[in-house]
């Protein structure tokens, strides 16, 4: 009986690999979404050209490939 219970308990808090990468990922965009720096990124963008209507997901990877091209000089 214990090991069973051993067995649900395990399964119970593990996730597939895909479902916790997406949980991460939804959770890191939110966070950056709210940052200082995205919200004057995105501020920047509208002024220097039309601003698309792009997703939260394409502007939060715009703004990190941005962000680390600039770090890399």
């Amino acid at each position: 009986m214990a090991s069973s219970a051993s067995a649900y308990n395990g399964s119970a808090s593990t996730t597939p690999n895909g479902e916790r990468q997406t949980r991460v990922w939804e959770n890191l965009k939110t966070a950056i979404a709210a940052s200082s720096g995205f919200q004057r990124w995105k501020l920047e963008r509208q002024e220097r050209r039309s601003f698309d209507r792009q997703n939260l997901d394409r502007q939060v990877c715009d703004y990190l490939r941005e962000t680390l091209e600039t770090l890399a000089y």
